[in-house]
């Protein structure tokens, strides 16, 4: 067999040109056989020939259901004939099906046409994934036109939620410098809740919007993207002449790039129903026509409860940011931009971070952990204290003379309690007596005197009178050998060391 369109030039070549058969075989590379075949007349066209098939009972079956069920899919259809004896398959099934479905008569459609600052309309563009640290965001763009004029403002975001939404509207409107009366919207969720018929339910965060740049909102019908047309086109051309092949660093440097486009290329072109004019002369025309901003701007603000943890952090899109530790199992208020994240307690801002896109990440104020830091620090020399004073409660008499000269106590009491550890609170107590008799409260000090307690002890086992009962220690530097100088010693005793 040879293609259709190859046999149409053999049968050109032979009827019209008049070439031999042998010629023709030279030229397309073909055999003698196959080109004799293809300047056969009955060889070319071929009367159709209809076989029966084990569909032809049900035919009238299957035409009455679909005009009663016009979108019934074939396999339910297969079931109803396998219960009425049809043994065949689904596959010969839906080209009968294709043949048979009565098709919906096409459908005219009206030009619609918005007179000046009348309409805008209002749509979500999706423009691929961006890579932010951990977190793969979408690139999503807010497109708003003007109906009349054909103007554009796009807003990029790397979300999708209701304050993007919001915000796109303001610094749409800024851009616009006044407001269309009508804002026409697919059925966005930020937009319309719920839907019944022609009853909407919009969402009240949208409505209190509405009401402040005194608009009003206007979703399209069910299944009638052509009622929006115009951005629909709008978000195709931002596609294909804008986005297409463009590369950017960020968001920001994304929708700065928009901007010189917007003013140099899509103003600049022609309008679709004025040859006359440009886009940007259209939008000059339009702009008396366009409500009033009002003074001040809508607050566009995520604003949310959040509990923090038992650590000092609060959770907010898949990041942790910390707060002052005293607020742990508290929940406070977080309001959320673009660039910031704030967390209040009632009226009173505890934190303030730069937003992360990431995900995963913890974002930290050096002051809250040193904060955190310093009382538990200050707690352990808080317990190390108290363990200090139980053991040896002429402790707190050294640590005040420490404090009167404005001496750290925390290291101070962190060797004492080793001192206790290494040696007994007994040996310390006594040490710390002899140290405040010697006006030397330091814990260098009661651990030269625990050395030369320790020193005297070892040197003569029998001597185990406490230090502050020996009045000729304290005058002690170092420990002579002779130990005769001592009362209670005899020269027995020194020999029997």
């Amino acid at each position: 067999m040879i293609p259709r369109e190859l046999r149409a030039e053999i049968r050109r070549l032979f009827y019209a040109e008049h070439w031999k058969i042998g010629t023709i075989a030279k030229e397309l590379n073909l055999h003698r056989d196959t080109v004799r075949a293809a300047i056969e007349a009955d060889s070319f066209v071929r009367a159709g020939l209809v076989r029966p098939s084990m569909l032809d009972p049900y035919h009238g079956f299957i035409t009455d259901t679909l005009k009663q069920y016009p979108r019934l899919r074939s396999t339910r259809l297969h079931e109803m004939l396998r219960a009425r004896g049809y043994k065949g398959t689904v596959i010969q099934l839906r080209r009968v099906v294709a043949r048979l479905r009565p098709r919906p008569a096409p459908e005219a459609y009206l030009r619609l046409t918005a007179l000046p600052g009348e309409e805008g309309q209002v749509d979500w563009g999706h423009f691929g994934h961006v890579t932010i640290g951990r977190a793969r965001r979408p690139v999503m763009a807010f497109v708003m036109v003007l109906s009349y004029s054909r103007a554009i403002h796009v807003e990029f975001f790397l979300d999708q939620g209701m304050e993007s939404f919001l915000l796109g509207h303001v610094r749409a409107f800024d851009a616009f410098d006044g407001v269309p009366r009508r804002l026409l919207y697919d059925n966005l969720k930020s937009a319309v809740l719920e839907r019944s018929g022609q009853v909407v339910r919009f969402n009240p965060r949208l409505m209190e919007f509405a009401g402040h740049y005194h608009f009003m909102p206007r979703p399209c019908a069910p299944a009638r993207g052509n009622e929006k047309g115009r951005v629909e086109r709008q978000i195709r051309y931002l596609r294909d002449s804008f986005f297409a092949a463009r590369e950017f660093r960020d968001i920001a440097d994304l929708q700065r790039q928009f901007v010189e486009w917007r003013d140099a290329v899509a103003h600049k072109r022609e309008h679709p129903d004025d040859k006359t004019r440009n886009v940007a002369e259209a939008f000059e025309a339009e702009k008396p026509s366009l409500v009033a901003l009002p003074s001040n701007p809508f607050d566009t603000r995520t604003v949310v409860a959040v509990k923090v943890e038992k650590q000092p952090y609060v959770r907010f899109d898949g990041n942790r940011y910390s707060v002052p530790h005293r607020l742990v199992r508290k929940t406070l208020t977080l309001v959320a931009t673009f660039e910031q994240v704030r967390v209040l307690d009632g009226a009173t801002e505890v934190a303030s971070h730069t937003r992360s896109w990431s995900k995963g990440e913890v974002i930290e104020d050096q002051r809250h952990i040193q904060a955190l830091w310093d009382d538990k620090h200050a707690a352990g020399v808080h317990r190390g204290r108290d363990y200090l004073i139980k053991c040896v409660p002429k402790a707190s008499q050294l640590l005040r003379a420490l404090a009167d000269r404005n001496e750290p106590l925390a290291a101070q009491v962190r060797a004492l309690n080793i001192l206790i550890d290494q040696h007994g609170a007994e040996v310390v107590r006594r040490a710390v007596d002899e140290a405040l008799t010697r006006e030397t409260p330091r814990a260098t000090s009661v651990a030269h005197l625990i050395a030369l307690d320790k020193r005297a002890t070892k040197q003569h086992p029998a001597f185990q009178v406490p230090l502050p009962n020996r009045p000729e220690l304290r005058d002690m530097r170092v420990i002579p050998h002779d130990l005769e100088t001592y009362d209670g010693l005899t020269k027995d005793t020194q020999s029997e060391d």
